[in-house]
């Protein structure tokens, strides 16, 4: 069975959002068409932006894409009511149409090099974008905005809009992550509108600001408003390039095990993937679960200290004294190379009893059993992994992670 039709639904909800952008999309483009481009120059302008945004789209973590500069010109372009203190005579066709033509030509250098969901982006751009225009430009031609006075009240105006904008972002951009991953949908919202606290609430006030300062200032204003956007997106580029060779450093570490013979070869990947699927299945955050993978990674990594390996490195059918004795060693170890103290403590504590261990030490200690019981049972491993498992909930295993575990391996094809 597919991957696809193990997860059931989501792709056929998937294709309808997808339907209903295309939809939208076209229509705007039909109206725009008829109704010929007002004020080129201004969407010239924001089209280059968009586009410009666009083309420095980047993707992060677990397939998060990012592109702030776009999706706040995207913004702007949709709270626009006036330019250097003249009304614009753009409607909501239009802003759908330049922000879908610009995303589009910027998507392009992407989509030739085979980069991300070009198809669910596009999707979210124009169905947020559309969102905004249609709850702004109506309110502004019927006039709501001047009995606020075009002041602070316009302001708080355009924020709340970006507010309802930004979770209409986050519900979409949860929503096509579960349908690409099958992971749990109230987690992925809940990391999505943790995402919108940095990165977004930038985003969010560069795009009122930058549709504010175009309003005062014309056209000059979009400069001077995406620089600081800029530097901050450039400092997060390399803050994620910097995470990223953190992480390919414990990845290295972690291999240590395996090139020394202690452990099969792969084993702590295995183990690290498995227990971070087992932990979004939990509902583990983003800092909780990098916290699980690099504990994974260096699970076993206090064998280097035993004169004699263990039998394909299996510590999990070792005396209990004898599992927390390599549990602490390792713990000492990862101490010693300057990681996270909190990934120091999952792996010291991988072998207590569950019910005195951290969620991450319990997911690490059954996906390491499951990993190492499985890969002795022969065909049906996985299944008769789980089956011991389960009868060792009494004290060695968390019902909960067990149950978990399973999902994850039914999802997978491995299990039941």
């Amino acid at each position: 069975m597919s991957t696809a039709a193990r997860r059931g639904a989501p792709p056929v909800w998937r294709g309808l959002v997808h339907s209903c952008a295309a939809l939208g999309a076209g229509t705007s483009l039909a109206v725009t068409l008829f109704t010929g481009v007002a004020d080129r120059g201004i969407a010239l302008a924001f089209g280059v932006l968009v586009a410009v945004g666009e083309l420095t789209r980047w993707t992060w973590a677990q397939g998060r894409e990012a592109a702030p500069l776009g999706a706040a010109g995207a913004m702007a372009y949709a709270l626009l009511g006036e330019v250097a203190g003249q009304p614009t005579r753009h409607g909501v066709a239009q802003v759908v149409t330049v922000v879908f033509a610009a995303a589009l030509v910027g998507c392009v250098p992407h989509i030739a090099r085979g980069r991300g969901s070009t198809l669910d982006h596009l999707s979210r751009r124009v169905l947020t974008v559309g969102f905004a225009a249609v709850c702004f430009h109506p309110l502004y031609s019927n006039g709501l905005f001047d009995v606020w006075g075009g002041g602070p009240g316009y302001a708080l105006l355009l924020v709340l809009i970006l507010a309802l904008t930004a979770l209409c972002e986050a519900v979409l951009a949860a929503a096509f992550a579960h349908a690409r991953t099958g992971w749990p949908f109230g987690p992925l919202l809940r990391e999505e509108l943790r995402a919108m606290r940095g990165i977004g609430s930038a985003v969010c006030a560069t795009g009122a600001v930058m549709a504010l300062g175009v309003a005062v200032a014309g056209l000059w204003a979009l400069p001077l408003f995406c620089l600081p956007l800029l530097l901050a997106q450039v400092t997060f580029r390399r803050y994620a390039a910097v995470r990223a060779t953190y992480r390919q450093t414990i990845a290295s570490l972690a291999r240590a095990t395996e090139i020394a013979g202690y452990t099969p070869a792969g084993h702590a990947h295995r183990v690290a993937a498995l227990s971070q699927a087992v932990g979004r299945d939990l509902g583990l955050t983003e800092p909780e679960l990098t916290v699980l993978e690099y504990a994974a990674l260096m699970h076993d990594i206090g064998q280097l200290s035993l004169v004699d390996p263990v039998p394909a490195g299996a510590t999990a059918g070792l005396p209990a004294a004898e599992q927390r004795r390599i549990a602490l060693l390792g713990g000492a170890v990862v101490r010693q190379t300057g990681v996270n103290a909190a990934v120091a403590a999952v792996v010291e504590r991988q072998a207590d009893p569950y019910r005195e261990q951290p969620v991450a030490a319990r997911i690490v200690r059954a996906v390491n059993a499951c990993e190492e019981k499985a890969r002795d049972a022969g065909p049906g491993g996985p299944l008769t992994a789980l089956e011991e498992l389960r009868l060792g909930t009494a004290g060695d295993y968390a019902p909960e992670v067990v149950e978990a575990l399973a999902r994850v391996l039914a999802n997978q094809g491995g299990g039941t």
